[in-house]
């Protein structure tokens, strides 16, 4: 069951290129950098994803980053996803991420599966939100 809300961000593609095939299915890496917001507190996400073009048509995505907090809080995060194709160069992605942090502020993302709605436009602006999985 979903839980409370716990972030969203806004944000731009930085960077793209393509990775060797893994048995025969297109690899693309991409680096992205967002504004957000964090259970409260302002922040900037850095990160990276490697996505993979199933034979059904669907991106199987996986990826880290880092999280700033404006108060000096950091956290990591590494996540997976299924992403979909949803016309006009746009993609939608869903899946779920796991933090890991020493900031007391942010400790309790420690013991949580967020999961996370992702979307990218023809552009490269993003925009996402992501939920405690309770």
């Amino acid at each position: 069951m979903l839980g409370e809300k716990i972030g969203e961000h806004s944000g731009k593609i930085t960077g793209q290129r393509v990775l060797p095939s893994e048995g025969g299915a297109p690899r693309v890496e991409t680096s992205f950098q967002a504004s957000e917001r964090i259970l409260g507190v302002a922040a900037t996400t850095l990160a990276t994803y490697r996505a993979s073009l199933r034979p059904d048509g669907l991106l199987q995505g996986e990826g880290q980053g880092v999280v700033m907090g404006s108060g000096g809080e950091m956290a990591t995060w590494t996540g997976q996803g299924v992403g979909r194709f949803v016309g006009g160069g746009a993609i939608s992605y869903r899946g779920a991420i796991f933090y890991q942090t020493s900031s007391a502020r942010w400790s309790r993302l420690n013991g949580i599966a967020a999961v996370f709605e992702y979307e990218v436009d023809a552009e490269g602006n993003t925009r996402g939100g992501f939920w405690e999985w309770k």
